[in-house]
């Protein structure tokens, strides 16, 4: 007997046995796509933002905002991909303009992302069937690569300098400077450091970072007397935050603009290439890098073996443009200011 007639052999009897239960085949269409009506825009994007971590709301927070200006009063069911694309060409069009904008790739692609974020709630919640999310069937902008790189040891000890000898607090913005090259921390997990994370004794802090990742990071004795001083001066106790003004209030992600904005307007080149605390990262894992090899590059910035983070480290680890212009200098014999 061949396999057509075992195929139809199987699809008659299982139409005899819905027949005889009363069942028709549109029946079971209609059943498996039986969710509850869909919300609005409106009133599920409150429902979503409760629910995500701070680091999410933060990312897709101004993007949602953007979607309830469109389509607040429509049902999740209701856009289709096309009109998807529609939104992010107007997020991508109608971005901020900034200096070191990439004519509006990243508006676009975190558009895409925050829908995903939305939609991937939605079916978990039975709103919607996973074969219907929409937000799934738009592909996001060809993400460019970063132009961040590793910071020559002669231009971070300019900054470093800038940085200790203007502003209205110093001490912090040094502490802040030199808690970053050490460590290669984000700024988010700075900004969650605590007194309680310090172990002195084995000069060890605890980092909690984006993804709610948590490791023990090593820092030299002089960063760990610097890090108690500064919690003890400023009134730094416990579990609260530890990285404060003087006036004891604990300083935010505005603190790293303000000192980026002053130490561009003292050397031109931060100014015009947009050097931000993230440079600081790619400089230490670099140098780790070149020195002790991927493996403890890797586990210097935090990255794990998981899906998302398999390869990340390379993105840091870059041939600077030094490195670019000694072999410039090498394959031609004549020297470059950069070498």
């Amino acid at each position: 007997m061949s396999d057509t007639t075992v195929g139809r052999a199987e699809l008659d009897a299982a139409r005899l046995l819905l027949a005889r239960m009363g069942i028709s085949p549109a029946d079971l269409v209609e059943a498996a796509s039986d969710c509850p009506p869909a919300p609005t825009f409106a009133e599920y994007v409150p429902v979503v933002s409760a629910a995500v971590s701070d680091g999410t709301r933060r990312a897709y927070g101004s993007y949602w905002k953007r979607v309830l200006e469109h389509w607040g009063q429509r049902r999740l069911d209701e856009p289709s991909p096309s009109e998807i694309e529609q939104l992010a060409e107007y997020a991508k069009t109608h971005v901020v303009a900034r200096r070191n904008a990439r004519g509006g790739r990243s508006a676009a692609e975190h558009l895409i992302a925050a829908l995903r974020c939305l939609y991937k709630r939605a079916v978990a919640d039975g709103y919607l069937n996973a074969a219907d999310n929409p937000a799934l069937k738009v592909a996001k902008p060809r993400r460019l690569p970063s132009t961040r790189r590793a910071v020559a040891d002669s231009r971070l000890a300019e900054i470093n300098a800038v940085a200790a000898s203007t502003g209205d607090d110093p001490a912090l913005d040094s502490l802040l400077l030199r808690l970053h090259t050490e460590t290669a921390c984000r700024r988010g997990g700075a900004l969650a450091l605590r007194p309680v994370d310090l172990d002195p004794d084995q000069c060890l802090i605890l980092l909690r970072e984006k993804g709610d990742t948590v490791r023990w990071q090593p820092v030299s004795p002089t960063l760990m007397r610097h890090l108690q001083q500064h919690a003890e001066e400023r009134q730094a106790v416990g579990a609260g935050q530890l990285l404060r003004y003087r006036n004891g209030q604990p300083i935010t992600y505005r603190r790293y603009d303000h000192l980026w904005a002053r130490i561009g307007q003292h050397l031109p080149w931060v100014y015009v290439q947009q050097i931000s605390t993230h440079w600081l990262r790619h400089t230490t894992l670099t140098w780790v890098e070149r020195n002790f090899g991927y493996a403890v590059a890797r586990a210097y910035a935090g990255h794990t073996d998981s899906g998302s983070d398999t390869g990340t480290t390379s993105t840091y680890v870059r041939a600077s443009l030094q490195e670019v212009a000694a072999a410039l200098a090498a394959l031609t014999n004549e020297s470059h200011p950069l070498a």
